[in-house]
């Protein structure tokens, strides 16, 4: 079979069929952004003459060191870090066909485009739909506020890679007036501030957020923890001092405040006792608010949103630190009195929950400050503002992997929308051999997310701050009223529109 060619803006690409799908990999949509351009927004991509092949992953930009996502970046051939990927059922102007536009996670310091959870394949040939994953910088490359330098450079490449889909995604056989954004964890914590942000204004028409993070530096936080960043190499936290330093030695000074994150934690409050030292700053240009005050201000409402988080958000973190089972009525206090709502809220979730022991308190609490709340309250201010429709989904579905200890955890929710459950994260959380359970439930959430993308409706009825509909994925379906209502009340004044500051005791 001839291989699938298309001419985009910059040249013409070569790639492969896969099952039916051409692919086309390692797609350049700016710059290297490295010498003259390290630290610098996104620059447009040189053309090429003659064919470029298109059939390898490009390079994944600096990673911090977290499962060994480090060494991927280590090896990389070149800094031609922002790339993307394309799976197209049918390649040509004609098609037409709805785009989806994944966002991977990873705490705002590691991800990649090119892990096997992924590939685009599946999705695009039982959805009908095009599917383009991107690279953008992470960590300190992408998030640290630098002096002299433009905030949220992650921000700035996915808008990048948004305008090279809106500019070439016809010639793959995509519709540039149909495009969605799809993206877990901090990749949906991006996709939370593009759906607000003036930039971004116009590159998609609706946004699938997966367990939405709530964290938002302020300006004052982001600096102090780049500051100890430049610090473990004794320089300032300026472009002119770290614009020369090999990008994953800088990873690794992330890496290595991380590790010693404890004697800064006065100043850094809870985003350093959560370990989460970089995350989209509000600093009034390229994020002028944070995403609920925005939504709250009246923006974003010709964006359609789908959101939503897995029931056991934490147990996946929980079993990574070696407490499951393990968790102390202290260690249950303490993250009680950290994380909790307000001055009474320790004694809120011990009213709320009077059976929960201590690995259930704990649970609960870093579940919900970290992700599950601040996704409802996405939808509860997307639903009161008004403008496009808002649908709320929880994933409930306990997963077999590793003895069914980590229930519906973090992260559950990417191989069962991808379709991908014999590779990557999936063979953990699911098993080694696929379960009937899961193709099917992976089928069902298929099918919502590209029927949201096609037609903005995946299903189930809108989320509205009366009834408070939501989609339970289960082994059997539901739709019912917000499962999580202990929750929800605990939390229900809480605000998320301020973002994260430096504490007094910093200042």
């Amino acid at each position: 079979m001839t291989r699938p060619e298309v001419q985009a803006a910059s040249g013409r690409l070569r790639g492969s069929w896969e099952d039916g799908v051409a692919v086309f990999r390692g797609i350049p949509f700016a710059e290297p952004p490295v010498g003259a351009s390290r630290f610098a927004a996104p620059r447009p991509v040189r053309g090429w003459s003659g064919v470029r092949e298109a059939v390898s992953y490009g390079p994944p930009p600096p990673q911090a060191g977290v499962f060994g996502m480090d060494a991927l970046s280590r090896d990389a051939p070149d800094d031609d870090w922002l790339t993307v990927n394309v799976w197209s059922p049918e390649p040509g102007p004609g098609a037409r066909l709805p785009v989806m536009v994944w966002i991977q996670g990873g705490g705002y310091v590691f991800g990649t485009s090119g892990l096997p959870e992924y590939d685009g394949g599946r999705l695009a040939r039982d959805g009908g739909v095009v599917v383009v994953t991107l690279n953008y910088r992470v960590g300190i490359e992408g998030f640290a506020h630098i002096e002299g330098a433009p905030a949220n450079r992650g921000l700035l490449d996915q808008i990048a890679a948004l305008e090279w889909v809106r500019g070439n995604i016809r010639a793959f056989g995509g519709d540039p007036d149909r495009v969605t954004v799809f993206g877990q964890s901090s990749g949906a914590g991006c996709i939370a501030a593009l759906s607000v942000m003036d930039r971004a204004a116009g590159l998609f028409r609706r946004a699938v957020a997966q367990s939405v993070p709530g964290t938002f530096f302020s300006p004052e936080l982001a600096a102090d923890i780049t500051a100890a960043c430049a610090a473990e190499l004794g320089l300032r936290p300026t472009v002119a001092d770290l614009s020369g330093v090999d990008p994953r030695r800088l990873a690794a000074a992330g890496d290595a405040v991380t590790a010693k994150r404890e004697r800064w934690n006065a100043r850094w409050g809870r985003a350093g006792l959560r370990s989460v030292l970089f995350s989209p700053v509000v600093d009034g240009d390229v994020v002028a608010v944070t995403p609920w005050q925005a939504l709250d201000d009246g923006a974003g409402r010709d964006v359609d949103l789908l959101v939503g988080h897995t029931r056991h958000e934490q147990r996946l973190f929980t079993a990574l630190e070696g407490l499951l089972g393990e968790v102390s009525e202290e260690q249950a206090a303490t993250a009680l009195h950290d994380f909790a709502p307000g001055p009474d809220g320790a004694r809120r979730y011990r009213d709320a929950f009077p059976a929960a022991g201590p690995g259930e308190l704990y649970e609960l609490v870093h579940s919900d400050w970290l992700f599950r709340m601040p996704t409802l309250h996405l939808a509860e201010a997307r639903a009161a503002a008004g403008g496009g429709r808002v649908h709320v989904y929880e994933l409930t579905w306990a997963a077999p992997g590793l003895g069914g200890v980590l229930g519906s955890c973090h992260g559950l929710d990417v191989p069962l929308v991808f379709g991908n459950l014999d590779r990557g994260r999936a063979a953990a959380l699911i098993g080694e051999a696929p379960f009937p359970e899961a193709e099917t439930l992976s089928a069902r959430m298929r099918a919502a997310w590209t029927s949201f993308a096609a037609h903005g409706d995946p299903g189930w009825p809108p989320y509205g701050t009366g009834q408070r509909l939501v989609q339970l994925f289960d082994s059997r379906p539901a739709v019912t009223a917000y499962p999580e209502e202990p929750s929800r009340r605990i939390w229900q004044d809480h605000t998320f529109a301020a973002p994260l500051p430096l504490t007094a005791d910093g200042r």
